[in-house]
């Protein structure tokens, strides 16, 4: 049964942290009446955070099973929530690729948004984790029984086996991937952009097999980083982020001479855009003269500018003099009521590893808005944030980045507007 838009409440705990682990995971319906699936499982000796990870990507895995293309996630774990959105940096090594994992099927939802609630109110999911948790005795039993049969010789393996196989129904495994018949749709989408690139299926060639003088090998994803066109506000050099301005008939004209553009490189797997009006606009016209879907990551847009929204930038320093200079100077320090450059990094960097990891190797466009790709650029380069306040770019120009499976990357492009 598909469900377009479903709500995951995720927990996990350990005895003794670690110790004893499990999660809980459960789907509701949208409206929070109907349980549509649930998760758990004892994990073995773990920390609270690994199994509050691991009953995230539970509850993500079985959203996706059902179909569901919008997903909102609530769990009780403020850590997970923050590093998920993008707020706080993943430091624990342990961390990092079970957030990976968690990321990549983030990326084949349509829309994921992530928020903290009181452990009262996940009491659904924190039941079904200590019950994973209430396991570990009754696991530590067969494994007893197992030990004990296999000790009595050969004719006792087949018994084994059986227990083998009872532990596992027990645990209610969800870690592998689903078969090809219940996979998500949006598999099928990958695979259908995947085979209609020429590229993807031709050979390897000897450059992209051998390391170049970068040392980097593979096929890379390249992104064509594609700036949206001209609203009011970018003609009177105003500060443009949350806000919507549509595109002007001029910006709508640039939009166009993209979509041409691009159309005439082909070999253009996907479009994914910020959900801003402005960018999404763009994106659509260069989605249809590539004849592929337009996919909505939040990852993309713009800075918030908080209370600069809709100022000039003389403006802004007349409003807040002290802070508009500190902020030009430490992207570590955020707009009044906005965010930080250095939080754009973060959300753009999850977004940069979601991608690469849904386009291995593929060509996609891009688009977006002046910080975040100029973030991207930042991190192709692997240079410092000077590059935000020193880089300019223009309105629907066109930029190149490439990332490599190895870890490196390249900038081939920067602020084409050749074709405007």
């Amino acid at each position: 049964m598909t469900q377009r838009e479903v709500l995951v409440e995720a927990d996990g705990g350990s005895r003794g942290n670690p110790g004893p682990a499990g999660y809980g995971a459960v789907v509701f319906d949208a409206e929070h009446g109907r349980v549509l699936a649930e998760r758990r499982e004892y994990i073995g000796i773990a920390t609270n955070n690994v199994a509050e990870y691991r009953g995230l990507i539970a509850g993500l895995a079985a959203a996706a099973e059902l179909g569901a293309r919008t997903v909102t996630v609530r769990m009780d774990s403020k850590l997970v929530v923050e590093q998920m959105s993008g707020r706080w940096k993943i430091k624990h090594a342990a961390m990092i690729p079970l957030a990976d994992r968690a990321r990549r099927l983030v990326a084949g939802f349509d829309r994921v948004t992530f928020t903290w609630i009181p452990r009262a109110e996940n009491s659904y999911a924190d039941r079904l984790a200590n019950e994973a948790m209430d396991d570990a005795t009754l696991i530590g039993e067969v494994h007893a029984a197992e030990r004990q049969l296999l000790d009595s010789g050969d004719a006792a393996a087949t018994l084994a086996e059986e227990v083998r196989a009872a532990e596992e129904q027990l645990l209610n495994w969800t870690d592998e991937p689903p078969p090809e018949e219940q996979q998500p749709s949006w598999i099928d989408d990958v695979r259908d952009a995947q085979s209609n690139t020429p590229e993807r299926d031709a050979p390897m060639t000897a450059a992209e097999q051998a390391p170049g003088w970068t040392g980097a090998t593979g096929r890379p994803t390249r992104m064509l980083l594609l700036r949206h066109g001209q609203t009011a506000l970018s003609v009177e050099r105003r500060y443009s982020g949350r806000g919507n301005p549509p595109l002007t008939e001029l910006g709508r004209e640039q939009a166009a001479r993209a979509a041409k553009m691009l159309a005439a490189k082909g070999g253009i797997s996907a479009v994914v855009t910020s959900p801003l009006g402005r960018a999404r606009e763009t994106a659509e016209a260069a989605a249809t003269a590539l004849g592929v879907p337009v996919r909505v990551l939040d990852g993309l847009t713009e800075t918030d500018f908080g209370d600069w929204e809709g100022l000039s930038f003389v403006e802004a320093a007349q409003r807040d003099p002290e802070l508009h200079a500190r902020w030009l100077g430490d992207p570590s320090t955020p707009a009044p009521n906005g965010e930080s450059f250095d939080q754009v990094r973060e959300r753009v960097e999850a977004t940069r590893r979601d991608l690469v990891a849904l386009y291995p190797g593929e060509n996609i466009v891009v688009v977006s808005h002046v910080t975040p790709i100029k973030t991207l650029l930042q991190l192709a380069l692997g240079v410092g944030p000077a590059l935000l306040y020193r880089l300019h770019l223009d309105l629907a120009s066109l930029s190149i980045a490439e990332f490599y499976p190895d870890g490196g990357s390249s900038v081939r492009l920067v602020n084409d507007t050749s074709y405007l």
